[in-house]
């Protein structure tokens, strides 16, 4: 079958930035868009968008207005540092809505795939939510915030989760609802590593993400703990720069940062990884088949949530940020570990909804 090159739709993939999570699950998704013959067009901010500068440097991007996720200091306080930042969020949501309005006619824009960008939707051309957070945690206001979530991804026209449907699932109660009045599409979990048989290297693999200034924090944390490992480590800060930095001190090799080749190598090497629970990694991890050990981020429930479901289900132990130290790497012998997945993903009947629907 020959294809018509002159028909190749442009599609807008605009991850939030929040952490380097939504940006790095995104690279399976341009790939695959980029192997059906479609053209993407990358739109993000900050970290997020220099992630995704380096991982695909020929690919047009676009510059997004900040949502100003800040986190608090104290992560008690991290819901009422967000409330306190609704009004700012609200603004960069309607500022990227009249954006992509705009774009879609500049850019010859056919459709949209937002992960988790609110303001990211037409209803010029066919829009598609991604998110694996059906149900939004924020403690005893879960009700509210879930249900406001859920009218904005009424308005698209498909809601893709990065999760199966069945009994054994990754996301738990995060990604399935009790009814379902969106137009849910599970597509299975995903991930840009491969699991491949190479010899160990290293013993405990560290690597940080998630927005300051607790990266920062856990960073000084488990700079003074990692020394005290009975083992050769590899430590991934999580800081996007322009040139990746590589230096040695004692047992410990850090690296700023890493960009997915090298990630998808170090993960392969180590025996073992001590991370953020965030649904990225989980996925990551899932595909690889790894042990783990989590620190969720203080005060981020969806985080904490994941790690409670993930250590009651005997797969991952878990400790606060406060709490950990070092010694408490040895649970990790008892735990089974994630299992691997296999990711078969239908992508062409996933892009029909770019197909079916002429705008």
């Amino acid at each position: 079958m020959s294809i018509d090159y002159s028909a190749n739709k442009t599609i807008l993939i605009a991850p939030l930035n929040w952490g380097l999570g939504h940006a790095t699950r995104c690279i399976p998704i341009i790939k695959a868009l980029q192997e059906n013959n479609y053209i993407p067009i990358i739109a993000s901010d900050g970290v997020a968008l220099a992630l995704l500068r380096k991982e695909f440097p020929y690919i047009q991007t676009l510059e997004l207005p900040s949502y100003h996720i800040e986190y608090a200091k104290n992560g008690k306080n991290f819901k009422w540092k967000l409330i306190k930042n609704l009004p700012k969020m609200i603004t960069a949501i309607l500022d990227e809505k009249k954006m992509i309005n705009g774009w879609i006619k500049k850019h010859g824009i056919d459709g949209i795939i937002s992960d988790n960008r609110l303001g990211v939707f037409s209803k010029k051309v066919p829009s598609v939510f991604m998110t694996h957070q059906l149900n939004v945690m924020t403690g005893n206001t879960t009700w509210f915030t879930s249900k406001c979530h859920q009218y904005f991804i009424k308005k698209y026209n498909e809601c893709w989760v990065p999760d199966t449907d069945g009994k054994v699932n990754l996301t738990g109660d995060l990604g399935h609802l009790k009814t379902n009045e969106l137009n849910l599409k599970y597509i299975g979990p995903l991930s840009r590593m491969k699991k491949k048989e190479t010899p160990k290297v290293y013993d405990l693999m560290i690597i940080l993400s998630g927005p300051e200034p607790q990266r920062t924090f856990l960073d000084e944390k488990l700079q003074k703990q990692a020394s005290k490992f009975p083992g050769k480590v590899v430590f991934v800060k999580g800081v996007v720069e322009k040139t990746q930095e590589k230096w040695e001190t004692g047992n410990v090799t850090y690296y700023n940062f890493m960009n997915s080749k090298q990630l998808e190598q170090t993960f392969n090497e180590s025996e073992f990884v001590l991370c953020r629970s965030g649904y990225t990694t989980v996925m990551d991890l899932a595909k690889l088949g790894k042990k783990a050990f989590f620190i969720p981020t203080p005060g981020q429930y969806e985080q904490e949530y994941l790690a409670i479901k993930l250590q009651e289900e005997n797969l991952v132990p878990y400790a606060l940020q406060d709490d950990f130290t070092i010694e408490d790497l040895n649970k990790v012998k008892s735990f089974q570990g994630l299992t691997q997945f296999k990711n078969d993903i239908d992508w062409d009947s996933l892009f029909k909804v770019f197909e079916d629907k002429t705008a």
